[in-house]
């Protein structure tokens, strides 16, 4: 054989490499093996496309061991799982990212997210991985926020090789096989794949990575245009005038040099304590006590993950005690009669220090409070079809929530649908 005839692929190593990666991650296997194989001597190590097909480079399978290899299928196949595609055209049409270099800086960028957490307890990391603490980055983001903290430059100039496939950054190969080519899945089989992983990743609570239990949420509990128009409006108030603000004497004002013998206080930011309160009331279902925990979730998230910061109220007729916020899961949603949220508004304002925005997750059949809180308000509302007060009253109609109220509703479809 000549030396310089191509190397054949080598099909035993690369799937008994594929066996070992569902081995060490099972939970991962119908993704593995729904992946469809394509020999290919365009890409540099191993890339796949938006319909789930896998090209492999001969020559790196030959001269990588298995162990590593195991490591590239679960690389390459989490790039679709966590859908790096449509996520990537998504960010090039809200910011304007066009072009091959942001489309690596996309590739980098997701590269980041799986990188930081899926590697070790069995799975080697194969050599070159790129992840955050290469390029001085934070580890646990998602690929959005990594593509807002580098550009490229000295750091990344070794990853000019790096190529995943559309599969990674959405733009279409000219070596890739398309849409109409053979073996690929479509959406629903997509779909299908995703929910399977997914499924067996809750099924089985601290078996994966704190990546893919995020991940395995979020595709049970996609997100929302609405549930980020709630996180805006909870950080609009919580970083408003007045909120988050104190008088404090650690730095004193400098305005004490107009007063002899005086030290005044300076008004100093200090983070912001949010109020949940939650209706629990007989016309709220279970689906959505179990969406609002999420939210609590996503408030958390907003002010930036500080949980000491929220406080939950659950409440239908009668407020109930205060919840610090360790776990939304844990936090108990008691109730099950009539509605009166102002009795949460009142258990919530009592609360010592004094929250400085409450948010109300409610259908609104409610009354409200007739003066306005000493605080901010943002109101999160389950849609209802029928507006009646309740079956004893129909003509009766329920109080919509005030106009010092902030209101997002909760379900509504995104702009343009």
């Amino acid at each position: 054989m000549s030396p310089h005839a191509p190397v054949a692929l080598d099909l035993d190593k690369l799937f008994a490499a594929r066996l070992q990666a569902a081995r060490v991650r099972p939970y991962l296997a119908t993704a593995l093996f729904a992946l469809h194989t394509v020999e290919s001597r365009n890409v540099p190590t191993m890339a796949v496309d938006r319909h789930w097909r896998c090209y492999v480079s001969p020559a790196f399978v030959a001269r990588t061991p298995v162990e590593e290899l195991a490591g590239v299928w679960v690389h390459e196949v989490s790039h679709l799982l966590r859908d790096h595609h449509g996520r990537s055209d998504r960010v090039a049409r809200e910011r304007g990212l066009n072009g091959p270099g942001e489309r690596l800086r996309m590739n980098i960028a997701a590269d980041c997210e799986i990188n930081d957490d899926i590697f070790g307890e069995g799975l080697v990391r194969p050599q070159g991985a790129v992840d955050p603490a290469s390029l001085g980055l934070p580890a646990g983001e998602l690929m959005e926020d990594y593509l807002r903290r580098f550009r490229l430059g000295p750091l990344t100039q070794g990853l000019v090789w790096l190529d995943c496939g559309s599969g990674a950054d959405g733009l279409e190969r000219e070596w890739e096989l398309g849409p109409e080519g053979a073996h690929g899945l479509g959406e629903q089989e997509q779909d299908a794949v995703r929910f399977r992983v997914a499924q067996g990743i809750t099924g089985r609570p601290g078996s994966a990575p704190a990546g893919w239990q995020r991940w395995a949420e979020d595709a049970f509990h996609p997100p929302q245009a609405w549930r980020d128009l709630l996180g805006a409006a909870v950080r609009s108030a919580a970083s408003g005038s007045g909120a988050g603000e104190d008088y404090s004497y650690l730095r004193p004002s400098r305005r004490s040099s107009a007063v002899p013998r005086a030290v005044l206080p300076s008004l100093r930011r200090r983070p912001p304590r949010v109020s949940v309160v939650i209706d629990t009331s007989g016309s709220v279902s279970d689906a959505e006590l179990g969406s609002a925990l999420l939210e609590v979730a996503a408030i958390s998230r907003a002010l930036g993950g500080r949980r000491d910061l929220v406080h939950v109220v659950a409440c239908d007729a009668a407020a109930g005690a205060v919840h610090p916020l360790c776990r939304a899961e844990g936090i108990p949603l008691v109730g099950g009669g009539g509605t009166d949220l102002r009795a949460g508004f009142a258990r919530a304002l009592r609360a010592s220090p004094r929250p400085d925005v409450v948010v109300v997750l409610t259908d609104g059949q409610t009354p409200w409070p007739s003066t306005r809180p000493p605080c901010r308000t943002v109101v999160g509302l389950f849609p209802r079809r029928s507006a009646s007060w309740d079956e004893d009253r129909p003509h009766r109609r329920p109080d919509t929530p005030p106009d010092w109220a902030r209101v997002v509703v909760i379900g509504s479809a995104p702009p343009g649908r």
